[in-house]
Order: C-alpha cells, then sequence, then structure tokens
C-alpha cells in the first residue's frame, strides 16, 4: 500500500515525478521494473506524452545508475566488496552475483553494458562494478542511455496501449519481460555459434592452403 500511494503522489507532479520514480527504482527495486514501467504507461498523467514518459524514465534511469557509478568509483573495489558482503542480501545483490558482474566486463565494455541494462537484477547494479573499475564514462553513459530506451519503450508503451483494459500488468510485464530476455538470450547464441564457424571456417581455409 505504501509503495502504491508512493507512486501515485510521485506521478501527480507529472514528468518530473516520473523521473524521479525511475530514479528510486534503481536504488530500491521494491517492485520488478517491467511491473512499474507497466504501470507508468497505464497510468501516463493527462498532458503527458508517451515518448515524454519514455524520455522521463530513462532520464531518470540513466540518472540512477550514474548514481551507483560514482559510488563504486568513489569507494573503490574493496569496501564494495565488503559492503556487498555484509548489506547485499537486503537489496537482492549477493556476492555471487557481483562477481559474475565483474566478470562480465572482461569483454567488450560498451556490449555489456548496453545489453545489461535490458537484463532483470542486472540493469540494477550493472554501473556499480562499472564504477569500481572506472570504465571509460562516456561511453558507459552512451551505452546505459540507449540500453535504458530499449528495456523501457516496450513496456511503457504497451501499459500505455492497455490503459482502461483491465488487464494486470504484473502478468503482462512478466511475459513481455521474459520475451525480450529469450529473444536477446537467444540472438547471443546464434552470435556466439556464427563466430564459432567463421573461426572454423577461416581455420579450415587456412589449413588447405598449407
Amino acid at each position: 500500500m505504501e509503495t502504491s500511494n508512493t507512486i501515485t503522489i510521485l506521478l501527480s507532479f507529472g514528468l518530473v515525478g516520473i523521473g524521479c520514480l525511475a530514479i528510486v527504482e534503481k536504488f530500491v527495486p521494491l517492485i520488478p521494473s517491467y511491473v512499474l514501467l507497466m504501470c507508468l504507461g497505464m497510468a501516463v498523467p493527462d498532458g503527458v506524452t508517451l515518448i515524454l514518459t519514455i524520455l522521463a524514465t530513462t532520464a531518470g534511469s540513466v540518472i540512477g545508475a550514474l548514481g551507483w557509478y560514482g559510488l563504486g568509483s568513489m569507494l573503490g573495489s574493496r569496501r564494495i566488496e565488503d559492503l556487498v558482503a555484509r548489506f547485499g542480501k537486503y537489496v537482492f545483490l549477493r556476492p555471487s552475483l557481483y562477481a559474475r558482474l565483474v566478470n562480465a566486463y572482461r569483454n567488450n565494455h560498451f556490449w555489456v553494458t548496453l545489453i545489461g541494462q535490458t537484463l532483470p537484477t542486472a540493469r540494477v547494479y550493472l554501473a556499480l562494478p562499472a564504477g569500481v573499475l572506472r570504465l571509460e564514462p562516456w561511453a558507459f553513459l552512451a551505452a546505459t542511455s540507449l540500453g535504458t530506451l530499449i528495456w523501457n519503450m516496450p513496456f511503457l508503451s504497451l501499459g500505455y496501449a492497455l490503459r482502461d483494459s483491465g488487464h494486470d500488468p504484473v502478468g503482462v510485464g512478466f511475459w513481455v519481460a521474459m520475451a525480450l530476455v529469450g529473444a536477446e538470450l537467444a540472438l547471443l547464441v546464434g552470435l556466439r555459434f556464427w563466430r564459432k564457424f567463421i573461426s572454423q571456417s577461416t581455420r579450415a581455409i587456412a589449413g588447405n592452403h598449407h
């Protein structure tokens, strides 16, 4: 009830309130982001367009991500790891998840950040190890903005389309999130096999030349 009241109060402030909700969601993930976004799409205040709502939530999410980035950069690896070990379980950030997020950055930083913004849970905390590792700020900002836009737009748009329809945002949002994650995983697997195929073909051609 308190969460619902908070959302209602912030929505009364129009775009500023919508942006604040997106910031809060990055630090206090009490409900899944897809549920919040669906609800926001269904409850766009009068006089506010869907496009402005998308931009406001994207800006808010990016500001929240920059907050995590700044925290990681300021405190450094050891203190962040200690904090995660002591308090991470209270915000769904266990040490094992944090370690996986850090390890993910062994690959291309831009794509890890972009794709990470479209994965539940990871999208909330990925900026923390990015700050600890002090990734290039402008590339991080660009990847975070694009990834956040890709994540926010479908849920807000669907919520907006389902206004006054009586559909449950939790159920609809869940299946849309699963569809997005499934498509993403299928794309990643496909790219992995394609790279493997190209690599094997290149070696085979080189071997024939010898």
